[in-house]
């Protein structure tokens, strides 16, 4: 049995770590709520954005832009978003292990693939096991739209050169606290382009647009590539807290837990330790009765 010192050096030790994980769930708490607020305050307007481009990528033709083009995916990039610290749990483990998965089945479909990274804990696990062409990295404490714009700048302008083929964006849809979900997006081309509408669908109503389907699209397009990364960030800010609220609670939680076994473990010791005492008094006073 371990020496009632060490016992107590280890509850010390194991009470200092409690209080400093209770301090870094409280931090990741305030942050969720601000993240969270974020999120919840754009989702709507990036879904119905993304219902609305959608539904006029249906009634154009893929050569109306060049973002529009529908070319055979040779080239693929990729934008992987992952947090920049650690500490929570296993939000930046599944993203990986997810993108990871889609570049080697993409690999083995005979595709080139380039990796663009959006947080450390990415950038650092794939520096060497992949082609990575760009990193953002310390980027998502403070962010807003010029983030996105920043990344969109880096893929639009390759897609029209014709550089590469398509491109997918991989982050984690936010849930719940516990559940963040990994996510594959395809970027470029749209999804809805190529698609074939059902004749009877209200998909299939022609509308008169003011400006034309150019000016739109022009407009429209660039904006669609904003939206989507932006969201994706908020995504992963509003994640990644959650995720690390839920993992700090759950290291205080087992803070508790050893705190009470080893309590437990020291009475015991300090029992044993009385009882060798009072043996020992009573045997040297049965001695001293002898003599």
């Amino acid at each position: 049995m371990a020496s009632l010192k060490d016992i107590k050096r280890k509850v010390s030790a194991v009470q200092k770590t409690k209080q400093i994980t209770r301090a870094m769930n409280m931090v990741a708490a305030s942050k969720f709520k601000t993240a969270q607020l974020r999120m919840d305050n754009f989702r709507p307007y990036a879904s119905k954005f993304m219902d609305v481009l959608n539904s006029l990528a249906l009634r154009v033709e893929s050569i109306s832009h060049p973002l529009l083009a529908v070319r055979e995916p040779r080239r693929i990039r990729v934008i992987c978003m992952t947090s920049d610290r650690g500490l929570c749990g296993g939000f930046n483990t599944n993203i990986i292990k997810a993108t990871e998965r889609f570049l080697r089945d993409k690999i083995n479909e005979g595709k080139e693939v380039h990796l663009i990274n959006v947080g450390r804990k990415g950038r650092d696990f794939f520096r060497k096991k992949a082609n990575m062409i760009g990193q953002y990295v310390d980027v998502l404490s403070r962010f807003d739209m010029t983030l996105a714009v920043s990344i969109a700048n880096e893929v639009i302008m390759p897609f029209i050169k014709e550089e590469y083929d398509e491109l997918y964006l991989i982050y984690n849809q936010f849930v719940n606290v516990s559940v963040q979900k990994p996510t594959v997006v395809r970027l470029f081309p749209l999804p809805s382009i190529g698609q074939d509408i059902d004749p009877e669908s209200d998909k299939r109503l022609d509308y008169i647009y003011e400006p034309s389907e150019e000016a739109l699209l022009q407009k429209l397009l660039p904006m669609y590539v904003h939206v989507l990364i932006y969201r994706a960030l908020l995504e992963t800010s509003a994640g990644e807290n959650g995720a690390r609220m839920a993992a700090m609670d759950n290291a205080t939680s087992n803070c508790e837990e050893l705190i009470r076994s080893l309590t437990l473990k020291m009475n015991k010791a300090r029992q044993a330790a009385i009882t060798a005492e009072l043996m020992d008094i009573v045997g040297g006073t049965e001695a001293l009765a002898k003599g």
